[in-house]
């Protein structure tokens, strides 16, 4: 989300940090990501999940495959969370977490065998992102990311005037793709998130901590009312737009 005051992203934060996921997604979702990736199951890798939230991907991934992960995000008490419920799953040992803005990230050249980021790399930007951080992966690897994805060439104004404000870089996957071509990969997998991966997954879950955010903040409805409003848009306009996941290989040079 963007155009927020300090306090509206203070209260998103703390809404989102007991939430298991911070944007649509699901663990179906991320293994197709996984298969279309063909990673070996079986190599030790080396993983960045940047933008991990509290851990849903990298839980997972920790769970799938013999990789040591370095979780990613800027905000502390989500990566307390993640660290508890990294516990909960018996997977401490293949996590590491990481303090830090994604667009100051202090990798060096060739660190990881794929960077992995779910609904998180339009805080930087998209082509940004995918941009800087070509330079962490190894030759060969892997840039696993998803990413808000017009569905359809023509939508209607409110949608469009919506996400304009909002994600200015929101386009068609084929501009994605020309954009991952241009940096350096080669685009291998593009898929579109179902709708159980917004409603059943995202968005249910967080009605259910409503109650218990308004409690904690006096009954403050601003940060409830934004998400709200995010609902109604997905709900009117779903066949516009959703998360594409784009699975991409580092040209070897």
């Amino acid at each position: 989300m963007t155009n927020l005051c300090v306090n509206d992203f203070q209260l998103l934060a703390d809404l989102h940090r007991h939430a298991s996921r911070q944007g649509p997604g699901g663990e179906a979702e991320t293994k197709q990501a996984l298969d279309f990736a063909g990673l070996d199951r079986l190599s030790s890798l080396k993983i960045a999940d940047i933008g991990c939230g509290t851990g849903a991907s990298a839980i997972l991934l920790a769970r799938e495959l013999d990789a040591e992960i370095t979780a990613v995000d800027f905000l502390p008490e989500f990566l307390d969370e993640l660290r508890s419920r990294a516990t909960d799953h018996g997977v401490t040992d293949r996590i590491t977490t990481l303090n830090c803005s994604m667009d100051s990230l202090p990798f060096t050249v060739g660190d990881f065998d794929v960077i992995w980021s779910e609904g998180a790399i339009y805080n930087m930007g998209f082509e940004a992102g995918v941009s800087d951080w070509s330079r962490f992966l190894k030759p060969g690897g892997k840039l696993i990311v998803s990413e808000i994805t017009w569905l359809s060439a023509a939508r209607p104004l409110e949608i469009q005037s919506y996400w304009e404000t909002e994600y200015p870089e929101i386009d068609v996957a084929s501009a994605k793709i020309e954009i991952l071509e241009r940096h350096g990969y080669t685009p291998e997998a593009y898929f579109v998130l179902p709708e159980h991966c917004w409603l059943e997954n995202y968005y249910l879950p967080m009605q259910n901590l409503f109650d218990a955010f308004l409690e904690r903040h006096g009954r403050k409805e601003r940060a409830k009312a934004i998400v709200e409003r995010e609902m109604d848009i997905y709900e009117k306009y779903r066949d516009y737009f959703s998360y594409g996941f784009y699975v991409a290989e580092k040209y070897e040079t």
